[in-house]
Order: C-alpha cells, then sequence, then structure tokens
C-alpha cells in the first residue's frame, strides 16, 4: 500500500512529507510553522473484555456498546477534525481513563490491545489500522501510545512489556507506517506498578523503540507526564521530542514558564515540546493554556472528558464518545484552533 504522509523532525520543528507544518504561519505574532495541534483521542479503539463493566459504555440511542460503532464514527470525524487545522491525535493501545479523575487502577475495567504476554490482539489492531490508513490519507499524524496505566495491570511482567514494545514497533513497520510517533506510555509518573514502566527506567523502552531500524528509517519515540511534573533528564537524552501535559496547571503563565525551564535545562538540545493533553480551555479569553503554549513555541492538545450531567456530545475521553464537533466547549477549541492555523 503506497504511504501518503512522513512526519520527521528537524531541530524543534516538525515537517510532513518535508515540509514544515502550517508552512509560513504566524498568528498574533506567535509562529505557527512547525508545531503539531492536537487533540487527545485516546479511545478510538476501546473496548472492554468484563462482561461486568462493559455495559457502562452502553451508546444512549441503542442501549449496547459497540466498538466497531466507535471506530466507525472516529473514523468519520477525522476529515471534519482536519478541515479545522488539526493535524495530529493522541490514540493509545490501553484508551484513557473513561470515568474523568478517578483512580483507574482500582477499576475493573479491561481494556488493551495488548495481551498478558505481549502480544497484539487482532480485533483492536485491525481497528488502529483503519484509523492510521485514514489519517494517512488525511496528511495527519497520530501519536501512538502503548501502555496507560490502571490497564498497565494486564500485563504479566517485565518480559511482556519489553515483548508489547517489540511487537507494536514491528507491526508498524509491517504495515510501513510513516506518520506516527510512539508514545510509550501515558504520564510516566503516575501509579505505574512496573518499574520500566516509571521515570526512572521508562528511557530503556524509548532506547529500545529507537534502536529498531529498517531500510534506515526508524520511528520518532517519547513518553509523556502528568500536569505540572517536569521532564527527567534520562528521557530528555533518549527521545525525540519532549511530552508534557497541562492539566492541574491553572495559570497560563505557568505553561509558557515550564517550556522556559525546559529550554533552560542543561541536557536539553533543540527538540520539539508538545503538550498532547492540557484540560484547561479558556478559550474565548485572549490569554489560556493554548496561547501560553504557542507564545513559547510550544505544541498544544486539547483533552476533553464529560464532566458530571454534561451530555453525549461532551468529551472525547468519556465512553461511549460523540466524536464530533457538537459541543460547546469542542466549538470553542476548534474555531479557535481554525483561527490559528488559517484552515
Amino acid at each position: 500500500m503506497p504511504r501518503y504522509t512522513e512526519v520527521s523532525i528537524r531541530g524543534e520543528q516538525f515537517f510532513i512529507n518535508g515540509a514544515p507544518t502550517y508552512k509560513g504561519r504566524v498568528w498574533n505574532n506567535h509562529r505557527i510553522e512547525g508545531l503539531l495541534l492536537n487533540s487527545r483521542m485516546a479511545q478510538g479503539i476501546f473496548d472492554d473484555q468484563n462482561p461486568q463493566t462493559r455495559r457502562l459504555w452502553n451508546y444512549p440511542d441503542t442501549g449496547i456498546w459497540d466498538p466497531e460503532r466507535n471506530t466507525r464514527e472516529f473514523l468519520a470525524a477525522m476529515p471534519i477534525w482536519r478541515s479545522y487545522g488539526l493535524l495530529a491525535f493522541t490514540v493509545n493501545l490501553q484508551g484513557g481513563n473513561p470515568y474523568g479523575y478517578t483512580e483507574l487502577d482500582k477499576q475493573a475495567l479491561e481494556n488493551s490491545a495488548i495481551n498478558p504476554d505481549g502480544s497484539l490482539r487482532p480485533d483492536y489492531m485491525a481497528r488502529l489500522e483503519r484509523i492510521l490508513d485514514r489519517a494517512d490519507e488525511l496528511g495527519m499524524v497520530v501519536i501512538l501510545g502503548i501502555f496507560y496505566f490502571g490497564q498497565e495491570k494486564c500485563l504479566r511482567d517485565e518480559t511482556a512489556i519489553i515483548q508489547a514494545v517489540d511487537n507494536v514497533i514491528d507491526w508498524l513497520f509491517a504495515r510501513d507506517y510513516r506518520n506516527v510517533i510512539v508514545e510509550i506510555n501515558n504520564e510516566c509518573n503516575v501509579i505505574y506498578k512496573q518499574p520500566i514502566l516509571q521515570p526512572e527506567r521508562v528511557h530503556e523502552l524509548i532506547l529500545r523503540a529507537r534502536s529498531q531500524v529498517r531500510e534506515g528509517r526508524r520511528f520518532l519515540v517519547s513518553t509523556s507526564y502528568g500536569g505540572s511534573y517536569m521532564p527527567k533528564e534520562n528521557v530528555m537524552r533518549a527521545a525525540d521530542l519532549v511530552l508534557m501535559h497541562g492539566n492541574s496547571v491553572e495559570d497560563p503563565s505557568r505553561i509558557a514558564e515550564s517550556v522556559r525551564q525546559v529550554r533552560a535545562m542543561p541536557w536539553y538540545t533543540p527538540m520539539p515540546i508538545v503538550f498532547n493533553e492540557d484540560d484547561h480551555f479558556d478559550f474565548d479569553k485572549p490569554w489560556n493554556n493554548f496561547v501560553a503554549a504557542l507564545s513559547e513555541y510550544a505544541s498544544w492538545g486539547y483533552f476533553d472528558f464529560r464532566r458530571p450531567g454534561e451530555t453525549f456530545a461532551d468529551g472525547f475521553q468519556s465512553v461511549p464518545v460523540d466524536w464530533g464537533i457538537n459541543s460547546p466547549r469542542k466549538h470553542s477549541f476548534f474555531n479557535l484552533l481554525k483561527e490559528i492555523t488559517g484552515a
């Protein structure tokens, strides 16, 4: 199958097919060219293997949960997101927390594209393949997360975790994807039980994924940290880009300051700084977390889940998901994104 989209990095900039993203674009004196504006869409291949909790995700119109419908509607929404200037989104093989800010490790939900021995589940990967193929056709980049806290319990041991990383990279190479950035795990500093997924050792998996080369090509790799948590030296020396989150950062000035702090670290070398999760909005105000990231030439990513009392249309992480732009909050983000990118 021919491939249409190849992502690369040169210094602090992202390139797609050899050209900087948003080429020539400046907004409110902020340089947009070379950034990767994104949204967290972690549940694109979601399912639940636990029959006791599976019913929690039933669609309001049918009264049943359907993982194929979830992915079909995801695919249908992708061109719409792209039309507003969205160039990237994050999907995770173990999803995200559909409950909001609860302790997922204590929940019975079983959502994992990875078997206990590190092998990959064909049903999940078939859904992922459709998403990656469509993103490739649309000129979009996918930040593909492998592990998510709370679902780490699905993996038997450290050997299985290592095997899973190898299997994911092999799977991506076998299909010749060039539009994928690998995120080893979401928020490596949050409640992982396995040491190799924690901040002190996660660089081992980054280096392992980067070391796999086919025909002179390899995948870009990193890991992310929770809100307000600064990246560690071992990860910054191993990774191709810095992935940060803005959750819990109430003051947009703190977003800007954190970017400056990363660039001031003695082990920082020019690489993109990307927020690929932030649940702070205020898009109608001139100064918000999105704009603050742009002010320091960092990419920013929208993260939205359904709050108590909100409707099916709200949130991109709460299952079942309405993947359309059908809530005031989603409209607010995408309209600002369109203005910023000139889409």
